[in-house]
């Protein structure tokens, strides 16, 4: 299981629901915690203990969360009725006396939907354990622009039904800005804007979902199944160029949602490719796969496919070395396909962020390919409704 992220304290700081991911404002009523507050607080710290740490006994949890035994007892009989703990037997090599009961989450009792909007050329979706391995598989076809909806939803019955477990909920990842509510304030590639994605899908399929922008899914992804730093940038590198922030392990949304949109950063001041924005010199019109594809196809050997990789890890990382400055990252993560980002584009990213950071502090950034290939978003969606229904990243 991946080490833990988050202390294990029992200080109130939220209450899992369906509308949100993040772990951001204590939920406090003119100054004084409402008991049902304390409750979902509490409920989500054992769920969120369990599932980093593995099985223990009642007496552990107590002493891992701070919680008293006869909270911990009752809580535990709570959630075995509700189908997400179980008693796994008493735990081996167990000293003279009554032997300590393992619980654990189970990690087989529900299943999660996850649909990934991001790809150039199809939606992909999957059906995921709670621990966000992938059990059933299913795309589509990219449909014209008018369809879209019609076919998230398509993809979503189909994955629903290969579940054959309680679905705790449904979580998207698509591309564009998308706010705490789930509406899509705006998706070009789509045809979406200030769309209501989560309300149109809950309507239609009578569960709950959970709607956030591709790369901040794919951050989530990293942070919680990958072992991430806490402070980190994922940038992904696809159809356009996105990114998703964690600082101190909460995910960086901004004042208008749009965090991390660096696809339409200008990188230079010596002109360019042509963006589709309609700008010249974009971070995207560098970086992204057509981008990169065209500009390699063009080359007539291995020399200038070199020059095409190095120009381009150079832009990103002009763009990047400002926020590492900035915000004291000390990981960054790169998604995509591994044959353009890995060797020249990522050598010359590191050397570029060396070369514009500070040699004290910022030499010992990481810059790496995810493990997840193209299931990111996919895993990412998991853990979106992880948070969101459980309180568990």
């Amino acid at each position: 299981m991946p080490a833990p992220k988050t202390p294990r304290t029992s200080v109130l700081d939220t209450a899992p629901n369906t509308r949100s991911f993040g772990r951001g404002r204590a939920l406090r009523s003119a100054g004084k915690v409402l008991p049902e507050q304390a409750r979902g607080h509490n409920r989500a710290l054992v769920l969120q203990t369990l599932f980093h740490d593995g099985a223990m006994s009642r007496a552990d949890l107590s002493r891992q969360t701070g919680l008293t035994r006869v909270t911990i007892s009752d809580l535990v009989a709570e959630l075995i009725v509700d189908g997400f703990v179980i008693e796994k037997g008493p735990r081996e090599g167990s000293r003279p006396g009554k032997p300590a009961i393992l619980l654990d989450i189970d990690r087989a009792a529900h299943r999660i939907v996850g649909v990934d909007l991001s790809g150039p050329d199809a939606f992909l979706g999957a059906v995921l354990t709670l621990d966000g391995e992938i059990v059933a598989r299913r795309e589509v076809a990219r449909p014209a622009t008018e369809s879209t909806v019609d076919a998230v939803l398509d993809l979503a019955r189909r994955l629903i039904a290969d579940s054959h477990a309680p679905v705790l909920g449904i979580g998207v990842g698509t591309p564009g800005i998308v706010d705490d509510e789930g509406v899509v304030l705006s998706a070009p590639n789509l045809g979406w804007t200030a769309f209501d994605l989560r309300g149109a899908l809950e309507r239609a399929l009578d569960l709950p979902v959970l709607v956030a922008n591709d790369a901040n899914a794919a951050v989530l992804a990293e942070y919680t199944f990958g072992r991430a730093e806490g402070d980190m940038m994922l940038i992904k590198v696809g159809a356009g160029v996105g990114s998703g922030l964690l600082t101190g392990g909460q995910l960086t949304r901004g004042s208008r949602y749009a965090a991390g949109e660096i696809g339409h950063v200008t990188i230079g001041t010596d002109g360019g490719p042509r963006c589709a924005c309609g700008k010249v010199g974009c971070l995207e019109a560098w970086l992204s796969v057509p981008s990169l594809s065209d500009a390699l196809a063009e080359t007539a050997d291995d020399a200038a496919r070199e020059r095409v990789l190095r120009d381009a890890g150079e832009r990103l990382g002009i763009a990047v070395a400002p926020i590492v400055g900035a915000l004291d990252l000390s990981e960054i993560v790169l998604s995509g396909p591994e044959e353009l980002l890995d060797g020249p584009l990522m050598r010359q990213t590191v050397e570029t962020l060396r070369a514009r950071t500070l040699a004290e502090f910022h030499d010992e950034v990481r810059v790496r390919l995810t493990a997840y290939g193209q299931d990111i978003v996919l895993r990412g969606t998991a853990v979106m409704v992880l948070q969101g229904r459980l309180g568990v990243s």
